[in-house]
């Protein structure tokens, strides 16, 4: 009796375990899908699925390896563990090793023992000094294309991985591979866009010839000042559409308005003055230069509240549209104009720090000249 209730309390026990085994896998393919679906760069994606997948097999390391330039060599995109980082300059032959062989065959494998694995390839745990014992490696696979390799490495309590780890691996390698070419597509379509943003901001500038490269110039100091301040890549990328369509609603403007010689008269000053207007509403209809309008709308808005279209100062207007405004000034000054020489370098900083606080931000200020600095030294 005592027998049989112990049997039952152990098979309960058995049965627990499983079972919260099995809701950890399920709801690791639900989490992934999740970080697939909200993180928008690659590479870090891809760290948050095998930090979730090591940690819900109960793995020492986990690595997403990719073929780059061909179907013979597999780079370590991602590693966790404790050797992680130098796993970044190794790569792989496929001819060689576990990793190679699914990448080869397109099947997964569970390898409780790589010591009597002859298809085990030590040259990473000699030069990594990390000893692998056991491993799941499933292919990553997307339209019948092999993109590259998950493996999940050594259970931390010893024991072997089963078929519900490898499943779980193949569910995670699954889902992977489709954000991976969803990102290499994403990333076609976005190059094609920023060279369309680009032949309309040279349009732009090909309306007077003194303003040659001018939008191109203005993106670069923009970006200078943005990385001095240390920008996250979102609010770079925002900063980089802005700066260079900072003058896309000119395209709207009478070229012998934008190219008159002498002084404008009031009715045409105010004509060039709903630039920034025309140029936002013109980007927020695009879903991805819709926060780059904001930037476009202030960018002549000035510090001390005498700017336009809208009249506002100091952080009520937004940092990257101050940003913009210093970089536009610095490029107006440093080159020909058809009313005057261009400044020297030295001058136009000397001009910057003269307005600051009063015309510009003086974050902005020395976030430029900054970034100048450091950019020529």
């Amino acid at each position: 009796m005592v027998s049989s209730q112990v049997k039952s309390g152990t098979t309960t026990v058995i049965s627990g375990r499983v079972e919260r085994e099995n809701k950890a896998r399920l709801e690791l393919a639900y989490e992934v899908s999740k970080k697939i679906g909200s993180v928008p760069r690659m590479t870090e994606m891809l760290e948050q699925v095998i930090e979730m997948t090591q940690k819900t097999l109960n793995a020492s390391a986990a690595s997403i390896l990719l073929f780059r330039n061909n179907d013979q060599e597999l780079y370590f995109e991602v590693a966790s563990g404790p050797v992680g980082k130098v796993l970044h300059q190794v790569k792989l032959s496929t001819k060689y090793g576990i990793a190679g062989q699914v990448a080869r065959t397109g099947k997964p494998l569970i390898v409780n023992d790589v010591s009597r694995s002859e298809n085990f390839h030590k040259m990473i745990d000699e030069t990594t000094g990390f000893t692998t014992k056991s491993l799941v490696c499933a292919p990553l696979v997307v339209h019948r294309k092999i993109l590259g390799v998950i493996e999940v490495l050594n259970k931390l309590d010893g024991s072997e991985f089963e078929e519900q780890d490898l499943e779980a691996a193949i569910s995670v390698a699954n889902t992977a591979a489709m954000a991976i070419e969803n990102t290499k597509l994403h990333q076609t379509v976005l190059d094609a866009y920023k060279n369309t943003i680009k032949t309309l901001a040279a349009a732009i500038d090909a309306k007077d010839p003194y303003t040659c490269g001018h939008s191109q110039r203005v993106m670069e100091y923009a970006l200078l000042a943005g990385a001095y301040l240390s920008f996250s890549s979102d609010e770079m990328e925002i900063l980089e559409y802005a700066s260079i369509l900072h003058d896309i609603g000119k395209i709207s403007i009478d070229s012998t308005i934008l190219n008159k010689p002498g002084s404008l008269t009031e009715s045409e000053w105010e004509i060039i003055k709903e630039h920034p207007v025309i140029g936002a509403n013109l980007l927020k209809s695009i879903p991805f230069l819709e926060k780059a309008s904001e930037l476009v709308l202030c960018h002549h808005e000035r510090f001390n509240g005498g700017g336009y279209p809208h009249g506002i100062s100091g952080e009520a207007i937004s940092l990257g549209a101050r940003l913009i405004a210093t970089a536009d000034a610095f490029d107006t000054m440093t080159t020909d104009r058809s009313y005057r020489a261009a400044m020297t370098v030295e001058d136009a900083v000397k001009e910057l720090h003269d307005c600051s606080g009063n015309q510009f931000c003086p974050v902005a200020v020395t976030a430029l000249v900054s970034g100048l600095r450091l950019n020529i030294t």
